[in-house]
């Protein structure tokens, strides 16, 4: 049975986007199905890293929403990621395989959608749908960051919950918001991740304070590195850095996900 695992924060520029996608590519590397949504819908992006050229996006998921395609058409094959990028040759033997709904970057759409909003609940539907249709073994939800109607329905369906947040009280406070709204919502298992964290923090600290605060299990702590800046969302981190500390700590974490089942 498949897992949902939804990547959320309270506040934009988290890194929340970053994680999912190399958290999936990681997850599809180790021989998994693995389906991507960017439900962000009012400021996409997921699709950047993996290359996908937007002149090719025929439908996107707000099409989906408006009942211009079903959903399968707004989903792209993203797998080649691997062998384009990393050439990994052993990757063409494996049944790991990406695949990503991205939503429309358009101006118009994305007016149309925060003027006359959409059936948040078409997106659970979906869900279901594309998990049996393409024999997913995981679907990470890229969530709109803050707490609205698709991302409560999102959170209800998931199997674990990652919440992201930086070192600061503003994403402190906004994440005890989102824990509480989450705890009473029955979410089966939460995570932590805490991002863009300096050398000079003490992480064992960091760690033991986070923990203590919301009474939730920190996945990872990962560092501000120059690397991730040079990078600027132009590929998979984790691809193109595989030794490096921060590619570490999202493997580490990807072990948390299916050691929580």
């Amino acid at each position: 049975m498949a897992k949902i695992i939804s990547i959320h924060s309270f506040r934009g520029g988290t890194g929340k986007s970053n994680l999912t996608a190399n958290l999936a590519t990681i997850t599809a590397r180790a021989g998994y199905r693995v389906g991507i949504v960017d439900t962000d819908i009012q400021s996409p992006g997921i699709h950047v890293p993996f290359g996908l050229d937007e002149t090719k996006i025929k439908y996107t998921l707000n099409d989906y929403l408006w009942g211009h395609c079903n959903l399968e058409a707004a989903t792209y094959d993203v797998s080649s990621v691997f062998t384009t990028r990393q050439k990994t040759a052993w990757f063409n033997n494996n049944r790991g395989k990406i695949y990503l709904i991205p939503s429309s970057i358009k101006t118009n759409e994305i007016s149309r959608i925060l003027r006359e909003g959409y059936d948040a609940r078409l997106l659970n539907d979906g869900f279901r749908h594309l998990i049996k249709h393409l024999k997913l073994d995981y679907l990470f939800i890229d969530t709109h960051p803050g707490i609205n109607e698709e991302t409560l329905l999102s959170v209800i369906i998931s199997d674990i919950l990652i919440v992201i947040l930086r070192p600061d009280k503003q994403d402190y406070q906004g994440t005890a918001v989102t824990i509480d709204v989450a705890r009473k919502l029955e979410v089966p298992k939460m995570l932590l991740v805490v991002n863009k964290v300096l050398p000079s923090i003490n992480q064992e600290q960091l760690l033991s304070s986070v923990q203590k605060s919301y009474n939730t299990k920190v996945a990872g702590i990962l560092p501000v590195c120059e690397e991730m800046f040079q990078l600027a969302s132009s590929d998979i981190f984790c691809l193109r850095f595989p030794e490096h500390t921060w590619t570490k700590t999202v493997n580490q974490i990807a072990k948390e996900l299916k050691l929580s089942f």
